[in-house]
């Protein structure tokens, strides 16, 4: 596997598409590049200053877009127009045109009205467009190839626009951020803009806490607001390394305590949870009330086969509530090789470590060939880990 560089959105005062454009130029995204990237864009005349600002003694990156002709309102078929007409990248076109596609949706959800008919207002205005075009390029520019963002802090209060005063969140800012965790705070101003959900939604690969990762840099990106006494109007990104694996990093762990169930039973158990998606499976002897003895059962499996995972605990034993919880997890990198013994080819698996790569024998392959060739199971093990040094 090789490591991948990878950003967190710490999202601690909400996020809009400004505040992820100056973050991103305060991680590194160079300037110039970047403007020629949205030159490839044929737009109305526009000025796009970049300066640097002192936030609660925090040094942060402001954008601002100040277009230089009377604004006109863009319905999704123009920007689509617009983007698939310029000569950016075919990547960076087709991501943005996801995001305004999402906003699209959002808003005609909202208003009652099919998509083509929705005319963007401030999604169509000028700086929305460099917003999601330019933060798209501004991640591809950096080489990111994972994203995480932590869970998105809602406002409260009113905020003016086209439609009149609306209530905050803002009502597409609840359609974009379906299945996205939210948690609500004690301040009385817009945190996070349709355009800012509208990216994190397309955008982020995870949402959660700060994923492990080995941090090469971070920059804040400032809003327009002043923020609060306690709450700095910025967002930081923290960009790093990671070794990709092919497994989820966030998991659920199920538990319950079992004292009026046959063990025997759980070898089936075992292979049922396995084939339903089971990541891992064990079962703990454990002294209950009353001094009876018991057994804790806890299965580890991904967050899309949690709700095959409980059905099945409840059953195939005698429980009649379960626990559970979200966890996250770092592992490394691995594969099955075929290692050459006098006895054949025999399957084990190469982990690779921060001090190396180990190798483990695979107890079932180790078995059949015990078994096959009539030779204790140990010689067939020390047989794998001394030719290891050939694979």
């Amino acid at each position: 596997m090789n490591r991948g560089a990878c950003a967190y959105l710490d999202c601690f005062s909400g996020v809009s598409g400004d505040m992820l454009l100056g973050a991103l130029l305060a991680c590194g995204v160079p300037e110039d590049e970047l403007r020629r990237e949205l030159v490839k864009i044929e737009l109305d005349p526009y000025e796009f200053n970049v300066s640097t600002k002192l936030c609660k003694s925090i040094s942060s990156i402001s954008v601002n877009i100040e277009s230089k002709t009377e604004q006109r309102f863009r319905n999704l078929r123009t920007i689509t127009d617009a983007l698939e007409a310029s000569k950016l990248d075919k990547t960076v076109v087709e991501t943005s045109l996801r995001v305004f596609q999402r906003l699209a949706e959002a808003e005609a959800k909202i208003h009652g009205k099919p998509v083509a008919e929705i005319h963007f207002h401030e999604v169509g205005a000028l700086d929305t467009i460099i917003d999601i075009v330019g933060v798209v390029a501004g991640f591809r520019l950096l080489g990111i190839d994972t994203i995480h963002c932590s869970p998105l802090p809602l406002g409260r209060g009113f905020v003016e626009c086209a439609h009149g005063n609306l209530p905050l969140p803002a009502p597409a800012v609840y359609e974009l951020l379906q299945g996205i965790p939210i948690v609500g705070v004690e301040a009385d101003m817009e945190l996070v803009t349709p355009t800012g959900a509208a990216l994190v939604a397309e955008l982020a690969d995870e949402f959660g806490p700060l994923p492990p990762m080995v941090v090469t840099g971070s920059g804040y990106g400032a809003g327009d607001l002043p923020g609060t006494d306690n709450r700095p109007n910025l967002l930081r990104i923290v960009t790093g390394r990671t070794e990709s694996v092919a497994e989820a990093q966030e998991i659920e762990v199920v538990e319950t305590h079992l004292d009026d169930w046959n063990p025997e039973g759980f070898p089936f158990l075992c292979d049922r949870l396995f084939a339903s998606g089971a990541l891992d499976v064990s079962l703990a002897p454990i002294q209950m009330k009353k001094g009876r003895p018991g057994f804790r059962l806890t299965v580890i499996c991904s967050t899309a086969d949690n709700y095959q995972i409980k059905e099945l605990i409840l059953t195939e034993t005698s429980a009649i509530g379960l626990r559970f919880r979200n966890e996250q997890r770092m592992t490394l990198p691995r594969k099955i090789v075929a290692v050459d013994t006098p006895w054949g080819p025999v399957d084990a698996k190469m982990v690779k470590t921060p001090a190396g790569n180990k190798l483990y024998p695979e107890y079932e392959s180790c078995r059949r060939a015990a078994e096959q060739h009539e030779v204790p199971l140990d010689h067939v093990y020390r047989a794998v880990l001394s030719n290891s040094g050939k694979i």
